[in-house]
């Protein structure tokens, strides 16, 4: 049995103003030709998509009417199995999923977690594959408790309720490989400064020893691909996102993963590179320097972060880097002898997590460092805030 794990997607995302459709539909042409020619000739038996389908909850047309074509081309094919990721609308992406064929699959409920997509190879190979959503702890720890007990309000308890209820399902079904698709913060893995925050009380990471006695967890959410650490007979992968989304991701090789799983055995997982539409760099230098500089026309073609370093703030700057990197994203002057900001002032404040969010505000505005008090407080009025907002959506999608 192969299957072809990819996951974060995020279509209808920009890149500092940029729409990425064309570089998204790039990447996604390329997963297609993957499954439609296989390069050694061992042929897919499904593909799973591990969350963020989408950028947002509610996608531009061009980005729906993109997945509609790439689920359209791969279910000629293979099975494709999808679930909803925190970036999604559960409700949007899983909509019609009862009237798809057998060969399109959306788990986005979490009445679903325990109802496996059964596939039969032709090598007799048996999978049981269950999806696992995206969890808002808040509703998961008590859709998801055990007589009448309310959860620990934590991503560890709701994840490793939704695997308990998979691994009794499991237990019935003899003879038969099991892969669990997820989309959640395993402890131990690297983020990039392009993933949204799932953090809820300070705690948004999970053990990878939560899938124990699953042969794979397919995940979701990080966008480098790896292998966080797991209970011993799992195997536990990030496939990341085919295209890179923040300069923190530039020097990442982007893949999707090609998993076999045997009759019995050790499953083998085999990363298949992606191919960028277009390279990402950071130069730094004076202005003469980078735009007379004959080692940096390797560049001209790239998404560029700039940063400048004369004393003085050259005019016209833009207008000038952009005669030789028409596609410089992010301009930065920073003097020399300046302390620099690092890279971490790039981040998007909405991509931050919230307590180092509220920390830095504190520390910014008092001019001292933030007690635990005033964190516990900043981080009580986000997740008031953030929950106010997705029962705002609820309501939309339900009108």
């Amino acid at each position: 049995m192969r299957l072809l794990h990819t996951s974060d997607w995020h279509l209808g995302r920009t890149l500092h103003g940029v729409s990425l459709h064309e570089a998204q539909a790039s990447v996604l042409e390329r997963i297609c030709e993957l499954v439609e020619d296989p390069r050694d000739g061992v042929p897919v038996d499904a593909v799973i998509v591990a969350g963020d389908v989408y950028d947002r909850g509610v996608p531009p047309v061009e980005s729906v009417q993109l997945f509609e074509w790439t689920l359209s081309r791969l279910s000629e094919m293979t099975t494709v199995v999808v679930t909803s990721g925190n970036h999604d609308s559960a409700i949007r992406l899983g909509y019609g999923a009862a009237l798809f064929r057998d060969r399109i699959r959306m788990i986005t409920d979490i009445s679903m977690i325990d109802l496996p997509v059964l596939l039969h190879g032709s090598d007799g190979v048996e999978v049981a594959i269950y999806g696992i959503p995206y969890l808002d702890v808040d509703h998961a720890r008590v859709a998801l408790a055990h007589g009448g007990d309310v959860l620990p309000r934590s991503h560890q308890a709701v994840v490793g309720a939704a695997c308990h209820r998979i691994r009794d399902d499991l237990a019935g079904r003899d003879g038969v490989r099991s892969v669990v698709i997820a989309h959640a913060f395993v402890a131990g893995a690297e983020p990039s400064d392009s993933e949204r925050s799932i953090a809820v009380g300070g705690v948004d990471r999970v053990a990878g020893t939560v899938f124990q006695g699953i042969d794979y967890a397919a995940l979701g959410h990080l966008h480098g691909p790896q292998s966080p650490e797991a209970a011993p007979g799992s195997v536990v992968r990030y496939s990341g996102s085919p295209l890179r989304y923040s300069f923190s991701e530039q020097d990442q090789v982007k893949a999707v993963l090609l998993v076999d799983l045997p009759a019995e055995g050790p499953v083998e997982v085999t990363p298949v590179e992606i191919d960028q539409p277009r390279p990402m760099a950071t130069v730094r230098g004076t202005l003469d320097h980078l735009l007379d500089d004959p080692a940096l026309t390797t560049h001209e073609e790239s998404w560029v972060r700039v940063t400048v370093t004369d004393r003085v703030r050259p005019d016209s700057l833009m207008d000038r880097l952009t005669s030789r990197f028409p596609h410089v994203l992010q301009v930065f002057h920073e003097p020399e002898g300046r302390i620099e900001r690092g890279v971490r002032g790039t981040t998007l404040v909405s991509e931050r997590d919230p307590r180092e969010l509220g920390s830095d505000f504190i520390a910014y505005v008092t001019k001292a460092g933030a007690s635990e008090g005033e964190i516990a407080c900043f981080v009580s009025g986000y997740e008031a805030a953030v929950k106010a907002q997705t029962l705002a959506d609820a309501q939309e999608e339900v009108a």
